[in-house]
């Protein structure tokens, strides 16, 4: 039997550890941003413009209330709530060149004193209520649309190794998902380019919506992919596996000038299987 870790002692010393997790978060930006060399200074966009920059790199929306499994709707509406507050606090940030865009810098803490309900949560594989729920599908959001930009991703946590619910009208490659905690489980990226970058958040009655602008073109498009997806069955449990993959193109020439395979899949199926094609792996 392995050993407990210390968070998993008690209720106690799981508030304890998040406690650490959250101070040691704080310290980390804190020295990093006074860094006296250069190079390993950190500089969190914090700016905003209330006009938009001229060109529209990539739109994305997505179905705030989903058909999620058994999970009840209620959760949803929650959700619906939870994401009308977060959006303003994230729209209209500049992304300027050498400044990294932090999610939680910017939303910072939900708390039921700013209006935040009991959403979605998932941890440890498992799905629950939690204060703020719901986020995740904010940060979802934001990677799919930095994915299609020469933004460098410098923290990405993903639900790893678990398909929680069925495609139900899924849009985006399965593995392209983010996973998010209060503040040390964070979504970041920077922006290494000459150009600056504006995201634009809101929502509407149906959608969390969302836009990636720019000073200036891209030299480049990029097109997301998945490939070679299956089911398989290793003694007695299914997987999901498969790849996803990055494009690069020339937007002159329109020839691919780079691919690159940025996941690998191999995720427990969490859900009924019963109408599945799964291939007994050897």
């Amino acid at each position: 039997m392995s050993r407990r870790l210390f968070c998993e002692i008690s209720p106690l010393t799981y508030k304890i550890s998040v406690c650490k997790c959250r101070a040691l978060r704080k310290m980390k930006d804190f020295f990093k941003s006074i860094n006296p060399t250069k190079r390993g200074r950190i500089k969190l966009a914090k700016t905003k413009e209330k006009g938009t920059l001229p060109i529209v790199i990539y739109r994305h929306k997505s179905l705030i209330r989903r058909k999620l499994g058994n999970v009840r709707m209620d959760l949803q509406e929650n959700k619906a709530v939870n994401l009308s507050i977060a959006a303003p606090k994230v729209t209209n940030v500049l992304i300027r060149p050498g400044e990294t865009f932090s999610f939680w810098n910017l939303v910072g803490k939900p708390s039921e004193k700013k209006g935040y309900l009991n959403g979605l949560t998932i941890a440890n594989g498992d799905t629950r209520e939690g204060l703020g729920g719901g986020m995740c599908q904010f940060t979802n959001l934001i990677h799919w649309m930095v994915l299609h930009t020469p933004l460098v991703i410098v923290e990405h946590h993903h639900h790893d190794g678990l398909d929680l619910f069925p495609d139900f009208n899924r849009q985006i490659p399965f593995g392209t998902g983010t996973s998010i905690v209060y503040n040390y489980l964070d979504y970041r990226f920077r922006n290494v380019t000459d150009n600056t970058y504006q995201l634009i958040t809101y929502v509407t009655d149906e959608y969390l919506c969302g836009e990636l602008r720019a000073m200036k073109q891209q030299a480049n498009t990029y097109h997301i992919s998945s490939e070679n997806e299956h089911f398989v069955r290793e003694n007695g449990v299914v997987f999901r596996e498969g790849e996803v993959y990055r494009s690069v193109i020339d937007v002159r020439t329109g020839n691919v000038i780079e691919k690159t395979k940025i996941r690998s899949n191999h995720a427990k199926v969490m859900y009924d299987t019963s109408n599945l094609k799964i291939e007994d792996k050897v």
